[in-house]
């Protein structure tokens, strides 16, 4: 098991951020905040492997035959009881930042870890939380928690800091296919079936914790313009603060992708990436990803953060 943290060079950090590989934080933001990632699997011929050792475009053409036996598994106790150790060790407290306990069973993991370590240390300060989504959306509560703990943020701050931006953030997303989504009890065959029948592209997104449906259109480009009106539409009500546009094996369709009319909105152009996540990509391949995260509404609307 490959368990990755950051290391903040200098800096003193009472909290520590824990989270998976669902998140799709990047590699320098898990290096600059000192955030500890423990991966989620995938089972591949027979053996799991963890997604932050998989070759990604290899992984990701085997992925485009429906037929291939792949599938996800979240990260094992043993593997948490690592990481919260190693940081415990270090005199910090900890708070694990995770997917939906709604979409993998990591949260029971973490959990079951944590109260294996207070049997043995009952004054180890560990935390955790759910954020009832994945990808982005869970990133960006990670970054949010993780941004809060190097300014000082005790894990209760911290803890809040994760939860607001869950709060006031959107993650929607595209798929080509239902299939998986199906195989992986995302959403019933008889969804997918009436899907297929009635040619409807879905737009789905995490809702109260699993996934759901925020509208439908007629094809993969009428989708996209319906996320990108979405997006306007929260933009104008709510102010913005972070926008990302992932794509999983699709670079045609992120061309197209609301990142360009996200564009338009901003000072700056939108980030746009490849999904850092095998087991997104599980979930929708082919997929144009976006997450985004504004201010609150009306008088208390809060300025852009950089």
């Amino acid at each position: 098991m490959k368990v990755i943290a950051g290391d903040v060079r200098g800096a003193t950090v009472a909290v520590r951020i824990v989270t998976d590989t669902a998140g799709c934080v990047s590699v320098e933001d898990l290096q600059r905040l000192s955030i500890t990632t423990v991966p989620l699997h995938v089972l591949a011929n027979g053996q799991l492997v963890p997604e932050s050792e998989l070759n990604k475009p290899t992984f990701y053409e085997r992925l485009s035959d429906l037929s291939a036996g792949l599938s996800t598994s979240q990260p094992s106790p043993e593997e948490f009881v690592e990481a919260f150790r190693g940081l415990l060790a270090k005199g910090h407290d900890v708070l694990a930042v995770l997917i939906s306990a709604g979409l993998s069973g990591t949260i029971q993991s973490a959990e079951l870890a944590a109260a294996t370590i207070r049997a043995e240390q009952p004054d180890a300060s560990i935390e955790i939380v759910d954020t009832r989504s994945n990808s982005l959306e869970e990133g960006f509560a990670v970054l949010a928690a993780a941004e809060a703990a190097l300014v000082g943020g005790t894990v209760e701050k911290c803890r809040h800091a994760a939860e607001e931006v869950m709060r006031r953030t959107r993650f929607l997303f595209t798929p080509h296919s239902l299939e998986f989504l199906r195989r992986g009890g995302r959403i019933t065959g008889a969804k997918a079936l009436l899907s297929v029948m009635l040619r409807i592209v879905p737009i789905l997104t995490a809702e109260n914790g699993i996934t759901g449906v925020a509208g439908v259109a007629r094809s993969g480009r009428s989708a996209r313009e319906k996320v990108a009106s979405l997006l306007r539409h929260d933009v104008e009500r709510c102010g913005l603060r972070r926008v990302a546009v992932q794509y999983v094996a699709d670079e045609a369709g992120q061309r197209a992708s609301p990142g360009r009319s996200s564009n338009r909105l901003l000072a700056d152009p939108c980030r746009s990436c490849r999904s850092t996540r095998s087991s997104a990509s599980m979930s929708a391949p082919r997929s144009a990803w976006c997450t985004r995260r504004w201010s609150r509404c009306a008088s208390r609307r809060e300025g852009a953060m950089p």
